[in-house]
């Protein structure tokens, strides 16, 4: 059944390049490298790197990154882990010691891990770029030294993590002015960031993880309190890794494969794959308890068996198997929500882990960014660049510009779990870009950020493609849900009182008027597939905006 939900913003289209992220300037710097001559590779990382500068509590070289990237000429998908590993001091026993409450603290420094976004950048550029390291940082560096307007929504997120920035002096004297978040429309700038960007532009990689840089990061994690070292940011690489994938109503959705919850989405949408969403009523009860269902099982697996496949199996390709899914969606009751499921037992599971019902997801945040490239060849790159939460940890190296990312507290302390912390371990990531593809052809690049939001958003606006026909432009507009523990869900403005009337009916316990920097903020370039055109969305929830020629 097509349905139409009314935008206020129309679909931006172009013929040649487009880029579609959560910042304008950052948005407006990768076209200008599209329109200079480089590839989608190029512009990625140079939106990246100004993303950095202008969007300080989502991203930057303190934190972690993730692609997906489409090889047009070679019709080849890559997925890029440039994620960072916990310190080698970083034993289960001594983190214990040092944390209170039994888990670990997601401020302070304990909570850093290596910071892989460099790597990351410096590989997709030798292995795919056509630009230099100096000539995509160009636009960052500018800004960070000239000085760059705060935006609405950035400058909301600011304000709101100014306590925590006071917590730590570096923090406070890069990113406070007179103890306060700069305030929106405020020109702000960074000098100490611009010298490391133009380190990193001269050096590569090398001269973060293994030069001056990696000694004051170290030395300034351990006079905190934390573990890493000099040793453990030279040991740092990413990886490239063969993406994971499913079929949903004939088309197929590739993710990065664990350490990512990539698979959270993959699962939620193949147990969807059974219900005929499309010919239900988009914003009723049944369809929306149905993806609530869905999402709660999917996690349910996900918080039991999501590690780093380099220290503990993860059996990815159980989880999607389809007669593995089929027997969850079966697990789904048409009139009445379950308080919680148990994680799944998929064929290729090795016995012997403990078994729970998930209870619940870290609370809700507006982290992380999201961007994506399309060039005239038709390569593409989904890629997200986060801090995990806003400002990370909360420490920033003094003289650097660099906010630490705090994704070690993700790990959990219990030995017996898959994702328990380790020495040179990766942690449970949230960071999912995502592709979809029609047969071989790409039709989308997208994704959309948010923590423990970034699986639900990207069913959500999937569902509202391909089931009700939405454009990249209302797919992203639409009111979202967000799935938080037991049978508790957060809706946005705008959900129906007798839809509301009719989950409670089911067993839902509905909150509405959320936040919108709780539902994530996403990103979508679509491919015509007849007439090759782009069509860019930009999500109403950031500052963004799809920008072509």
């Amino acid at each position: 059944m097509a349905f139409a939900f009314h935008s206020r913003r129309s679909v931006v289209m172009a013929n040649r390049g487009m880029v579609a992220t959560s910042q304008p300037l950052a948005a407006q710097a990768g076209l200008r490298i599209l329109q200079e001559g480089g590839n989608a590779v190029d512009a990625a990382v140079a939106t990246a790197a100004v993303l950095n500068v202008v969007e300080p509590m989502s991203t930057g070289v303190g934190g972690d990154a993730f692609a997906l990237l489409y090889l047009a000429k070679e019709h080849r998908v890559r997925a890029l882990n440039a994620s960072g590993r916990a310190p080698a001091a970083a034993t289960p026993e001594r983190v214990a010691a040092l944390c209170r409450g039994g888990r670990i603290p997601s401020t302070g420094p304990l909570a850093v891990t290596v910071p892989g976004t460099v790597h990351g950048w410096e590989a997709l550029l030798r292995e795919h770029g056509t630009m230099s390291l100096a000539e995509v940082l160009a636009p960052a560096i500018h800004y960070a030294r000239e000085g760059f307007p705060v935006s609405e929504v950035i400058g909301r997120t600011w304000a709101q993590a100014s306590s925590k920035l006071r917590q730590d002096e570096g923090a406070a004297s890069t990113y406070l002015i007179g103890g306060k978040a700069p305030r929106i429309g405020q020109l702000f700038r960074q000098p100490d960031l611009a010298r490391t960007l133009e380190t990193i532009a001269e050096g590569g990689s090398e001269a973060f993880y293994r030069g001056e840089i990696a000694r004051r990061v170290a030395a300034y994690v351990q006079a905190k309190g934390g573990l890493l070292t000099a040793e453990d940011l030279a040991a740092h690489a990413s990886t490239w890794d063969a993406p994971i994938e499913i079929g949903y109503r004939g088309h197929r959705l590739l993710e990065c494969p664990p350490n990512g919850q990539g698979i959270v989405a993959l699962q939620a949408l193949g147990i969807l794959e059974g219900f005929d969403l499309g010919a239900m009523k988009w914003g009723f009860a049944e369809p929306l308890h149905l993806q609530i269902e869905a999402i709660k099982l999917a996690f349910a697996d996900a918080l039991h068996y999501l590690a780093d496949p380099c220290h503990a199996p993860v059996p990815a390709d159980g989880l999607l198997d389809p007669a593995y899914l089929a027997r969850r969606r079966a697990q789904i009751d048409l009139s009445q929500a379950a308080p919680g499921y148990e994680p799944g037992l998929p064929s290729s599971t090795a016995k012997g882990l403990p078994s729970s019902a998930a209870k619940g997801l870290p609370g809700a945040h507006a982290d992380t960014v999201y961007l994506t490239v399309v060039d005239e060849q038709r390569n593409a790159v989904s890629f997200i660049n986060s801090l995990y939460e806003p400002f990370g940890s909360g420490l920033v190296v003094p003289g650097t510009g660099i906010a630490l990312q705090n994704r070690g507290a993700l790990f959990t302390l219990d030995p017996a779990h898959p994702n328990c912390i380790a020495p040179g371990k990766r942690p449970y990531h949230t960071i999912i870009p995502a592709l979809l593809f029609r047969g071989e052809q790409l039709v989308l690049s997208f994704g959309v950020m948010g923590g423990f939001m970034q699986p639900q958003g990207q069913v959500q606006v999937l569902c509202n493609l391909l089931d009700w026909g939405m454009d990249v432009q209302q797919a992203l507009d639409a009111p979202r849900f967000r799935w938080t523990e037991g049978n508790q869900v957060a809706f946005e403005a705008g959900l129906a009182h007798m839809t509301r009337l009719a989950l409670e009916k089911r067993g839902h316990t509905v909150t509405t008027n959320a936040a919108p920097g709780t539902m994530g903020g996403g990103q979508i370039i679509r491919i015509d597939p007849e007439t090759g055109v782009l069509q860019g969305g930009s999500d109403p929830r950031k500052d963004g905006c799809a920008v072509g020629y």
